[in-house]
């Protein structure tokens, strides 16, 4: 049976989750759109990740599995969480030549959440090797069940057609049309799941 622990904060925590989820989604389409260069995504996407991870450590909750090869990163939006400090320069310093395609996706991302009261699943990253072992199916079901219980809706935005499909098979459903991000990004779909009664 695959235990689910909760990421607590400190230490190197922020970075160690950050490159479990730069890790398994070095190869997605919008990764590669984000960051072309296979050297250059592997240098920028683990300190990219970390400056989410290090803020849904304060603000949110981390969950993972016992082993570490799935994360499981959730903000709740019962108001809106605080935004991440210095957020404009420290993604500039590390997005560099990249960061407009990083504001594009952000801004995107931005525009589109909804304004309801709901928990926001940021990422969910399966190491690739322990990928399609129903490890990210055991971090939704686990939330998934707190939200139940509590009466509470999800959102989050699948980065491709193979994560919209899971996610369709735990309750979510298309919230609009997918994200249009400038500058010939792949589609993101922004998904909601209400809570099951």
């Amino acid at each position: 049976m695959t235990e689910i622990i909760r990421v607590q904060p400190g230490g190197t925590a922020a970075e160690d989750v950050a490159k479990i989820i730069a890790t398994a989604f070095h190869e997605l389409e919008m990764s590669a759109w984000l960051v072309p260069s296979d050297e250059e995504r592997r240098r920028v996407m683990p300190p990219y990740f970390a400056l989410f991870t290090e803020h849904a450590l304060a603000h949110g909750e981390v969950y993972a599995t016992a082993d570490m090869s799935a994360v499981a990163v959730w903000l709740p939006y019962e108001t809106p969480p605080p935004e991440i400090p210095d957020m404009g320069p420290r993604l500039a310093a590390v997005a560099g030549p990249h960061a407009e395609r990083f504001d594009a996706l952000g801004e995107a991302m931005d525009k589109h959440h909804p304004t309801d009261p709901h928990h926001y699943l940021a990422f969910l990253a399966v190491l690739p090797e322990r990928q399609c072992q129903g490890l990210g199916s055991k971090l939704l079901d686990h939330y998934h069940a707190r939200l139940d219980a509590a009466g509470k809706p999800a959102y989050l935005e699948a980065s491709s057609q193979r994560s919209r499909r899971l996610y369709l098979r735990h309750g979510y459903r298309d919230h609009g049309e997918p994200l249009n991000i400038p500058g010939g990004a792949p589609p993101m779909f922004p998904m909601w799941r209400p809570p099951a009664s």
